[in-house]
């Protein structure tokens, strides 16, 4: 999303240039889940990171009328996919780097709150957990070196 103005030298108006950010927010999928799962599994892992990372979060949206909205991530997500092997490499790799993380595992969709989503998880060890997908914050080339071998997703 660029929304930069220009002056009529062609240089940008202050305060217009696009906002680059030295941190990223990715999501890793992996690339068997239908549809459903690849939404329901998005939006569950990014809905952690406001809580752990407050500053990944933006200011309040106001529209025109001035009816006031949520805030929403101040920067984009980025959703990759991989092979299983991809993503449990990713969550080792996340993990080693101490990288804010959130899991979600093939377990919870079989669950149907929160209180058993967070059992599922904690009854399995760190290496055995079938991991479906991930979440990721920190800073951009630690994340690009977690995600590597996985694709954008299409």
């Amino acid at each position: 999303m660029r929304n930069t103005q220009e002056t009529e030298s062609g240089a940008p108006v202050p305060g217009t240039a696009p906002v680059r950010f030295d941190t990223k927010v990715a999501v890793l999928l992996r690339d068997d889940l239908a549809t459903w799962q690849r939404l329901n599994v998005t939006a569950f892992l990014v809905s952690g990171l406001g809580t752990a990372a407050p500053e990944v979060i933006g200011e309040p949206y106001e529209d025109a009328d001035a009816t006031a909205y949520l805030p929403m991530l101040r920067q984009p997500v980025l959703v990759f996919e991989g092979a299983g092997e991809t993503v449990a490499a990713a969550h080792a790799r996340a993990l080693s780097r101490s990288l804010t993380t959130a899991v979600f595992t093939t377990d919870l969709f079989g669950t149907g709150n929160d209180r058993d989503n967070r059992a599922a998880v904690r009854a399995v060890g760190r290496d055995a957990l079938d991991l479906v997908g991930l979440a990721v914050y920190g800073p951009r080339n630690a994340v690009d070196k977690v995600l590597k071998g996985a694709r954008m997703h299409p």
